[in-house]
């Protein structure tokens, strides 16, 4: 996966990959080396705690192991990272019905219209759903997506509470015989009483309207952020249980340890990532084939 994308992520593997590959291309893998090891880690978005933790986990491999051997060192530190990130390819990447949440500008929009190109693609009916009433903006870019690719998309009023333009249209997902229901939601709201308040609303709507259909909720997550994309979103992560993270904008940033960061804060996969404009520039997001590439640049 990662080997078809490296000419459009070249700079993630300019900044990051090629330096994590050459710190490991030395005799002495001492305290020193740690040291840079470490502070790459951070500077990459890895996390202070999950960096800590994988440099304290590498210590003590390479002490057990008495070893000063580059192949055998980069490989355990390999394993440890693919430790970190375990389970993330468990989940339903193409889920019947999906809640996209995120804040404004996170992707979140973009990358469902990728989602359905991609069902679509493969012969199923999708209906995108333009629940963010409040920013018109939103619903005319899913519309646009949605007469590109030949998608349905369902649109209520300017303002129509969300809740009643979802349970119009999982109706219309039942009587017309789609196969996925792909809805997107406000990123605006402001405080946490009223996003678990809305986000409750919506969920119990599907719930009743879908008799009893799994609900997948998706996190989007704006990699060229970082660490301050994770606080802008701990707050979707505080109001709904989530399901899986979706990666944006990955492309032109050296933050490639953004998904260790994920991993540790909620507890969920990154499922997929986006990295560009296009509608075919998403890709599922595998742990190994990430991993390995990050460390040998």
């Amino acid at each position: 996966m990662f080997g078809f994308i490296k000419d459009k992520l070249k700079k993630i593997y300019d900044q990051v990959s090629s330096k994590v590959s050459a710190l490991f291309n030395r005799s002495n893998f001492d305290e020193a080396f740690l040291l840079e090891l470490k502070t790459l880690l951070i500077a990459s978005d890895v996390g202070v705690v999950t960096t800590d933790e994988l440099i304290a986990a590498l210590r003590a491999e390479i002490a057990k192991l008495k070893t000063q051997d580059a192949v055998i060192v980069k490989q355990v530190f390999e394993e440890l990272l693919i430790a970190k990130l375990l389970n993330t390819n468990d989940r339903e990447v193409m889920p019947e019905v999906l809640l996209m949440v995120g804040v404004n500008g996170s992707g979140k929009t973009t990358f469902l219209a990728k989602l359905a190109y991609a069902a679509s693609r493969s012969g199923k009916k999708v209906l995108l759903v333009a629940g963010d009433t409040f920013r018109a903006a939103a619903t005319q870019q899913l519309a646009h997506w949605g007469k590109s690719m030949s998608v349905e998309v369902h649109i209520g009023r300017d303002e129509q509470d969300p809740a009643a333009v979802m349970f119009d249209a999982c109706q219309r997902f039942i009587a017309e015989g789609f196969d996925h229901l792909f809805i997107d939601t406000a990123g605006r709201l402001q405080t946490k009483v009223n996003l678990m308040k809305e986000l409750e609303k919506v969920r119990r709507v599907l719930d009743k309207a879908l008799a009893g259909r799994p609900v997948a909720v998706w996190l989007g997550v704006d990699a060229m952020l970082g660490q301050n994309s994770l606080r802008q979103a701990e707050v979707f992560h505080e109001a709904t249980k989530l399901d899986g993270v979706v990666l944006t904008k990955f492309d032109g940033t050296g933050k490639g340890g953004i998904v260790f960061a994920i991993a540790a804060q909620y507890k969920v996969p990154v499922i997929y990532i986006t990295f560009g404009e296009g509608v075919e520039a998403l890709k599922r997001f595998d742990i190994r084939e990430y991993v390995h590439d990050l460390i040998n640049g």
